[in-house]
């Protein structure tokens, strides 16, 4: 009986780019035409019950045309009646011994050809399904475009031995055991003169192994006999030459979508490798490509430099752009205090003596300090990065961490210990948080020791409008605080929700301040101080510091000028960098700073 064709369709279309980026050329599998190759779900190798048949393969001038068999099998029969329902629409083909010039394969062989949900080929899918007869001994007609043959006629066309391709009966399996009889010399006297020229150009190859490669004196066992290291007389082989998969190029495997066949195993894996990414890479190879990530681009760097990870700065600038600057690096303040009952005037009463007033005359010298930042790299490292100046680079960062240090000892000192020998003295920059009470008042904000955010933060407010009249500095002050006290005084609202300041500008309206400026290295700073007349001292949590910057001067013999030195170390072979200051700074207005305070009453 005629054999009966289930379906036929495109297995693959020539010159249209695929979705692996590969380009199959016209003839690329013309070795194949008339092979008959298994049927496979997609592409599943792992298990005999993928394979759902084979197909009967045509080299046409557009492609290569299949000709598929469903078997009798579950799986066979179930996606019969997929593509019989239209369910599945797609085919696919895998093929190795690929020869690729670029992106262009032109040529391969096709070892099986598969159904798939979704195929990287965009010409590859099913054309026609068969509707088959009942009666016995009816043979299937396949149309396709201009080729119309039955099924005997393709048989001959082709020249296929349906007993041996198709069937397997037990007079194939006798011929078969015949076969294994036949000694080695009547198999060879069969080839032909160009297979006999192969077997030899193997043969050869194998025989080119360099005497280095082993030791005649190693042992072998029969693991090495079986995978090809020696041969049955104990000589030692480089590869198995008969080993078809070794030496003949890549393989493809045209499904789209034949990563979900090995999601388990992915998934699996990706558990023990601690990463999707990396799992997926390791299972590349059984989805068409080895080497996946050799195609992914280069990074490429978003800027032509590295970027900093650095505080955030803008308050710096602030801050050294309102301090006031003298061209002496040595600063006299002098005040005479007229506050006392003394220095008032005086009524006079006749016969009486006039008495002098008396005051109070107050001095106060500040001298400089030095302030520096040093760095080094060396000479071989910086020939070396081409890509961006890295003497430059080094020099903005030594520019704005050397300012930071010195905005920061202005405001609250650097907070290192007074042991230190990296410490600016402050004596030489004196802190407005810590500056004599002539110069900064001390504001406590007082709440119950149980007090929550929103109340702190009212007091806050309320501390800061009732002590504005202690405030004798120079026009409208600024708060210097933090982000978190910034954030509970904005969060305030009234009896029905309303947020009481909407906005920045609106919170330092009510605090009587021209600005408000959050500043990081404020985070957790403390203030400790003995009372007078006490001999246990207090620690209390800073909010804040409110100050004109204009009463509080900086001094430089040049004017502030940052001097900038380099130096060549030809014993290391380094470049060495030094960035200094030498300065002086201080308050010099009484009574031109607060720094609020939070007092938490005792239990």
């Amino acid at each position: 009986m005629a054999m009966v064709f289930d379906f036929s369709g495109w297995a693959t279309k020539n010159d249209l780019l695929c979705a692996d980026g590969r380009t199959i050329r016209r003839d690329a599998f013309a070795d194949n035409d008339g092979d008959v190759v298994p049927l496979v779900w997609q592409h599943g190798h792992s298990s005999p019950e993928n394979v759902i048949g084979h197909a009967l393969l045509q080299n046409k001038p557009d492609g290569v045309y299949a000709y598929g068999v469903f078997n009798d099998t579950e799986n066979g029969q179930h996606a019969k009646a997929l593509v019989k329902h239209g369910d599945i629409t797609a085919l696919s083909i895998y093929a190795n011994q690929l020869k690729q010039n670029g992106g262009n394969v032109t040529h391969g062989n096709i070892r099986e050809v598969s159904l798939v949900i979704a195929g990287a080929n965009p010409g590859a899918s099913i054309e026609h399904v068969m509707a088959h007869g009942t009666s016995e001994g009816e043979c299937a007609v396949v149309y396709n475009d201009d080729f119309t043959v039955d099924t005997e006629t393709l048989y001959e066309m082709y020249d296929i031995d349906k007993e041996n391709e198709l069937s397997h009966s037990d007079e194939y399996y006798e011929e078969d055991d015949d076969m294994n009889e036949r000694s080695v010399k009547d198999v060879y006297d069969e080839m032909t003169d160009e297979q006999k020229a192969v077997v030899m150009y193997m043969v050869g190859e194998a025989l080119e192994e360099d005497e280095d490669d082993y030791d005649e004196d190693d042992d072998y066992d029969e693991d090495d006999v079986e995978h090809g290291y020696y041969d049955m007389e104990g000589d030692y082989m480089k590869a198995n030459v008969f080993d078809t998969d070794s030496g003949w190029g890549d393989s493809m495997s045209h499904a789209a979508i034949q990563l979900y066949e090995d999601k388990d195993a992915i998934f699996a894996d990706a558990k023990r490798l601690g990463s999707f990414k990396d799992s997926v890479l390791s299972h590349a190879a059984t989805y068409g490509i080895d080497n996946i990530d050799y195609l992914f681009p280069d990074p490429k760097n978003i800027t032509d430099q590295p970027g900093w990870i650095k505080r955030e700065d803008e308050w710096v600038t602030k801050v050294m752009n309102s301090v006031t600057h003298s061209p002496f690096s040595r600063i006299k303040s002098m005040f005479a205090d007229i506050t006392a009952d003394e220095a008032r005037a005086k009524g006079y009463t006749k016969g009486n003596k006039k008495l002098e007033e008396v005051f109070t005359l107050l001095k106060r010298v500040t001298t400089p300090t030095t302030v520096y930042k040093k760095q080094k790299i060396d000479r071989d490292d910086e020939l070396d990065i081409t890509d961006f100046d890295v003497i430059s680079w080094i020099k903005v960062e030594m520019r704005g961490m050397l300012n930071e240090e010195i905005a920061r000892a202005i405001l609250i000192g650097d907070g290192r210990s007074p042991a230190s020998n990296d410490k600016i003295n402050e004596n030489n920059i004196r802190p407005i948080l810590t500056d004599d009470d002539l110069f900064t008042v001390k504001v406590p904000v007082s709440v119950a020791h149980n007090a929550d955010e929103e109340t702190v933060a009212k007091a806050i407010i309320r501390s800061t409008i009732k002590s504005r009249k202690l405030y004798k500095g120079s026009g409208n002050p600024v708060l210097f605080t933090t982000d978190d006290w910034l954030t509970d005084m904005l969060l305030l609202e009234d009896g029905v929700g309303r947020k009481l300041y909407k906005t920045v500008p609106e919170l330092a309206t009510a605090l009587r301040v021209k600005d408000i400026i959050a500043v990081p290295v404020m985070e957790n700073v403390t203030r400790t101080f003995t009372p007078s007349g006490e001999v246990t001292s207090i620690t209390r949590p800073v909010i804040g510091i409110i100050v004109n910057l204009t009463d509080y001067r900086v001094g430089s013999d040049k004017g502030g000028q940052i001097s900038m030195f380099d130096d060549f170390d030809i014993d290391y072979n380094q470049k060495k960098y030094l960035m200094e200051a030498r300065m002086s700074g201080a308050l010099v207005k009484p009574y031109s700073a607060m720094v609020l305070e939070l007092d938490r009453a005792s239990e």
